[in-house]
């Protein structure tokens, strides 16, 4: 009994309730898994916000590995913010959550694509579920932003 005690404890500190959590979706009346909704800002392109959807398993030792992302430009972008991220081709993780106490954890990568002015934002889990990495991607344009620039048209 007192082991189950302890394991329901550290399952609920692992679900835990998020200040950012804007949405909470049961999945049926029989089932202990629910979809969480969060948003989350990117601290340094704060025009920029992320929605993620991911099943919690309540009273589960580890959550499932599916998620979801969904970014849109929600503020203004400035050159300023593109010149302080990181512009190599893996980019930085802007978020991490753990899902599992067995060290599998959801992460949130941004990505600068400079050829086509774009941000990306992937959302993957760092442990293999069932054959192949769990994985989302979500793209915000800078166009129309103050960060974009006009592509350089050579001339001869």
């Amino acid at each position: 009994m007192k082991k189950l005690l302890i394991a329901l404890s550290i399952s609920g500190l692992l679900a835990g309730c998020s200040d950012n959590e804007v949405g909470d979706v049961s999945l049926g009346l029989f089932t202990l898994k629910d979809i969480k909704i969060s948003n989350l800002d990117d601290d340094k392109i704060p025009g920029v916000t992320c929605h993620i959807a991911s099943v919690e398993a309540n009273l589960s030792l580890s959550d499932p590995s599916d998620s979801s992302i969904s970014c849109r430009q929600t503020g203004e972008i400035t050159p300023e913010m593109i010149a302080q991220i990181d512009r190599s081709k893996s980019g930085e993780v802007v978020f991490k959550q753990s899902k599992s106490i067995f060290f599998k954890s959801m992460k949130v990568r941004r990505i600068y694509d400079a050829e086509n002015q774009t941000l990306l934002y992937l959302s993957y889990t760092t442990k293999e579920t069932e054959g192949s990495f769990k994985h989302s991607l979500s793209t915000v344009p800078l166009w129309g932003t103050k960060a974009y620039q006009k592509p350089v048209i050579a001339t001869q």
